[in-house]
């Protein structure tokens, strides 16, 4: 049975769950409490040196870390990541985006806004988060307001990928009010059969 080491509360990790109940594989959760260190274990390390979740056990000894790398291999030979060349890369592209452009200020402002108290010396970093953000959000707006999905005509690995942190924006005090598009495409993704929200 396969194995996510992964915890619940991070959007990284909420991409694999949601993955695996919308494909019915079965799977076994380990939740690892990173904030207490748990991923700096010599234990955890010896299964990814890069000491982070999630952790994918595909067999004994066989760890693949990574949610995007991890999104692609479970989703292999389904209709959620495309066959065709062109179209996979474009999925890829989009996935590629939402680790660079996306995730790198949506996820960090949640974190901040979330876990730090107020006064934090991390708050100060919130204005860049933001601007940078309300960037990302706005090229997907643009991508929506003509296509349904990202990386193709269906809905796919992709989609999985950004909802993760999109759907949870407002957490790390960005507004999606000026977004009708990626409100749009958040109802769509949530009708999708096997959904399952975020559990934290």
């Amino acid at each position: 049975m396969l194995t996510v080491h992964g915890m619940r509360a991070s959007g990284n990790c909420y991409k694999v769950q949601l993955l695996l109940e919308q494909l019915g594989r079965a799977y076994r959760w380990v939740e690892v409490d990173s904030a207490a260190g748990a991923t700096r274990t010599p234990a955890f390390l010896a299964m990814n040196p890069n000491g982070k979740v999630p952790l994918l056990e595909a067999a004994p000894g066989r760890y693949l870390p990574e949610s995007n790398a991890i999104l692609c291999y479970l989703a292999e030979g389904t209709p959620l990541l495309p066959a065709d060349p062109w179209q996979r890369a474009q999925a890829l592209a989009w996935m590629f985006f939402e680790q660079y452009s996306h995730e790198p200020y949506l996820a960090v402002a949640r974190f901040i806004c979330r876990w730090l108290p107020d006064g934090h010396p991390r708050r100060a970093e919130l204005p860049r988060l933001h601007e940078r953000g309300a960037q990302a959000l706005a090229v997907m707006e643009r991508h929506l307001q003509s296509h349904p999905w990202f990386g193709g005509a269906v809905y796919g690995v992709a989609d999985i990928a950004l909802f993760a942190y999109t759907h949870c924006a407002g957490d790390g005090d960005f507004d999606l009010a000026p977004y009708p598009a990626i409100a749009a495409w958040l109802a769509r993704v949530r009708a999708q059969p096997g959904f399952v929200s975020m559990s934290a």
